[in-house]
């Protein structure tokens, strides 16, 4: 069994993805909120919504208490609210709880938290009229985008912050994103025709308290982090072969049958694929025959003979395989979180299940837990590919490279010795950047005594990446200027020229000591955007798992 990236789901390929409580995928909220695809609410989700706030409305004029909407909020649960207060209450949440700070989300992420809350609430437990979920639907397709600040969640009664700025805008409040900047929301709506919407019983309430924030910006991190790991197989191919490395290590025996890891298993086939056809890689006979020939004195092809190499050369699927397993671990948690009503309480009267739900489906706990579990197999990603990169530029063991890949003379130029410091201190702070799911600190009067922090846990994952961004494009700079002069261009196998063709049309040779800093950030971007990806899977014969 192997680990693959996710496969494209089928709806995020079409026109729509359809939206109804049960099935939405990570895929799925990523063309919504980067490709700007059309979406839609499933029938029976309008219906069971209709019928469940039928039923929900029906058991509060009954004079059943029920939290957030005949009571007041957290600590004041003991305060009781008239029924005719129903706008007036909603409201004053949504405006209260509107403290969020720091920089806004992208216009992308707060399309993925709206649309993680659409789906949520179209699960149909949450009780909210079709109007409410209609509302969410014509923002997405009509890209009116809440200006949402990314401080400020405790993760533990949901999201409360960033989400009450995103409902304040149903409201007709607070700011939208038009062009990357917040404009005031009424000027917005007025342009477009839309009338905002005036919140009814606990629709304030479930559009606010549920883990949509964390979970939306997790998504978007996800899709990022498995082109990234791909990715960095994909560099680790060229770098092992311009150092002709053996490519014992990747044969199927050693993982199918001996360690069956699934993230290893595809790991060391993607290496496989990606090295195929390499005229530089060695088998363990050449190495082997190397060795002897070094041992009697006769000639060898290489500056060192070894039949095991260092395991930044060695234990890549095993290293790179669990941070696979890793982050499908954390796809999948994602996923159940997209499907699930999170917020409380929750109405199953279309369940033929009167009793109301006082419970705690808010808290973020798993989401938390497997963003931090991300945010660690990413920062080891990145200490692999600094170690790697050292070993190119590292004339003790680079067998027969010059000292940082230095192309004219050494000491008067000091050519790659530069970048490679910028890829070691992000490698550092990636490791300052420590769980935060287990950083609980209580809040609300004692009530929310146990929080989990996973909007931290997801943005904090959200920052190894794009630091892996540059610490992996030092690595692929110097493979690339490695490639040039050792003139071993011509030895490299389909996946790894076309890697290198790549990477020369968007920076050149460095043929004397030049600005770095550009060069590093233009291949940080190319491979934010996949083009690495891109290029190797045009040139593979077979898929990148």
């Amino acid at each position: 069994m192997m680990c693959p990236a996710p496969a494209l789901s089928a709806t995020a390929t079409d026109a729509t993805v359809v939206f109804d409580g049960g099935n939405l995928r990570v895929d799925d909220v990523c063309a919504v909120a980067r490709q700007e695809v059309g979406c839609e609410i499933a029938e029976a989700s309008l219906k069971r919504a209709q019928v469940s706030r039928r039923q929900f409305e029906d058991t509060v004029t009954s004079g059943t208490p029920v939290y957030g909407v005949t009571t007041g909020y957290g600590e004041m649960i003991y305060m009781l609210v008239d029924t005719d207060k129903e706008v007036e209450l909603q409201t004053n949440l949504v405006r209260s709880h509107s403290a969020g700070v720091g920089p806004l989300f992208t216009e992308p992420e707060s399309r993925a938290i709206l649309a993680a809350r659409l789906n949520s609430l179209a699960k149909g437990y949450s009780a909210v009229r079709p109007e409410l979920l209609e509302r969410l639907a014509l923002y997405l397709n009509e890209g009116v985008t809440p200006a949402i600040p990314q401080m400020g969640s405790l993760g533990a009664s949901g999201d409360l912050a960033p989400l009450a700025h995103m409902a304040a805008t149903v409201m007709g409040e607070g700011y939208l994103l038009r062009d990357g900047e917040p404009v005031e929301t009424g000027t917005v709506l007025r342009s477009l025709g839309i009338t905002p919407l005036r919140l009814r019983f606990k629709e304030g309430l479930a559009l606010i308290n549920g883990t949509s924030a964390m979970t939306g910006l997790g998504c978007l991190t996800m899709s990022a982090a498995w082109d990234q790991v791909r990715q960095a197989e994909i560099i680790t191919g060229l770098v092992v072969e311009l150092l002709r490395c053996s490519a014992g290590p990747f044969q199927p025996e050693g993982h199918d049958l001996a360690r069956p890891h699934p993230g290893q298993i595809a790991c060391a086939a993607n290496l496989r694929t990606l090295t195929r056809g390499s005229g530089l890689l060695r088998s363990h006979a050449d190495l082997r025959r190397e060795a002897a020939d070094s041992k009697e004195g006769r000639p060898v092809t290489r500056t060192g003979v070894y039949i095991q190499k260092a395991y930044s050369l060695r234990a890549i699927p095993q290293i790179l395989g669990a941070v696979r397993d890793t982050l499908r671990h954390t796809h999948d948690t994602l996923e159940t979180e997209l499907n699930s009503a999170n917020d409380n309480p929750l109405f199953f009267g279309g369940e033929g299940i009167e009793e109301v739900f006082h419970g705690a489906n808010f808290h973020g706990q798993p989401v938390a837990f497997v963003m931090d579990y991300a945010t660690i197999a990413l920062t080891q990603l990145g200490v692999l590919s600094e170690r790697q990169t050292n070993r190119l530029l590292n004339r003790h063991l680079s067998d027969g490279l010059p000292e940082f890949l230095v192309a004219g003379e050494p000491g008067l130029n000091s050519g790659f010795a530069g970048a490679q410091y910028p890829a070691t201190a992000l490698v550092a702070e990636n490791r300052t950047i420590g769980p935060a799911s287990t950083q609980s600190i209580p809040s609300n009067g004692d009530n929310q005594d146990v929080v989990s922090m996973g909007l931290i846990a997801a943005r904090h994952a959200r920052r190894v990446w794009e630091n892996n961004n540059r610490i992996l494009a030092v690595e692929l700079l110097a493979a690339a200027q490695a490639a040039d002069i050792a003139d071993s261009r011509a030895g490299l196998s389909p996946v790894g020229r076309a890697v290198y063709d790549a990477v020369r049309e968007k920076v050149p040779f460095v043929d004397r000591d030049r600005w770095m800093s550009d060069d590093i950030e233009v291949a940080a971007a190319a491979l934010a955007a996949g083009e690495v990806l891109a290029a190797a899977s045009a040139a593979a014969d077979g898929p990148i798992l």
